[in-house]
């Protein structure tokens, strides 16, 4: 008896692996956002299953030939140079987040720099002037580093993290350190530097 092929790999499963690494953070969003995929949690498994086996296959040609393959054609693809680095940025639509874009940075030969979730020029950035105003998947990181410059980049414990220091004002108006975990730039925690 033949073996059926796959389902097919495109923007509902894409968006599937990128909740996938939410969900450590915000389960309760990530559980909203699958149901509104109509995507159960196995599919949600097995679109991340698929999506690791072939990143480490042999075969794959690279994340900005893979996504234009499963999301079509971007809809901006520019050069965008940093300092003496010639890159390229492409950006996709996703429909679970329409107020950003997601963008793959690549640099000579291909080579990815890096991939996240990032404004969309065309929407209105939220207002973002206390602490509080931080709430998970309310803003991406470009927004955060408007909003309270200068900040400190810092790795993430994951490829897609990335952890942001910066100092906001609190409910008081009091300028508190703080810091923020980004998953695929999309922010989903914050807290305090004194822990709270």
């Amino acid at each position: 008896m033949p073996v059926p092929p796959p389902p097919q790999f495109a923007v509902r499963e894409f968006q599937l692996v990128v909740l996938r690494r939410m969900a450590d953070f915000q389960p309760e969003l990530v559980e909203r956002a699958r149901g509104e995929l109509g995507a159960t949690v196995t599919e949600m498994r097995e679109a991340n299953a698929h999506w690791q086996r072939m990143i480490r296959s042999p075969r794959f040609r690279g994340v900005l030939a893979a996504l234009r393959g499963f999301l079509g054609a971007p809809v901006s693809d520019e050069e965008r140079r940093i300092g003496d680095l010639v890159c390229r940025a492409a950006r996709w639509r996703l429909p679970l987040w329409p107020d950003l874009l997601y963008e793959v940075m690549t640099g000579p030969g291909g080579m990815l720099l890096a991939e996240l979730l990032v404004r969309d020029p065309t929407t209105r950035p939220p207002q973002l002037e206390r602490l509080s105003d931080l709430t998970p998947w309310s803003c991406v990181i470009g927004d955060v580093e408007r909003a309270f410059a200068p900040v400190r980049h810092r790795d993430g414990s994951a490829p897609s993290r990335w952890t942001m220091q910066f100092t906001a004002p609190d409910e008081d108006g009091k300028p508190v350190g703080a810091t923020a975990e980004f998953v695929w730039g999309l922010l989903q925690t914050v807290r305090t530097d004194d822990g709270f």
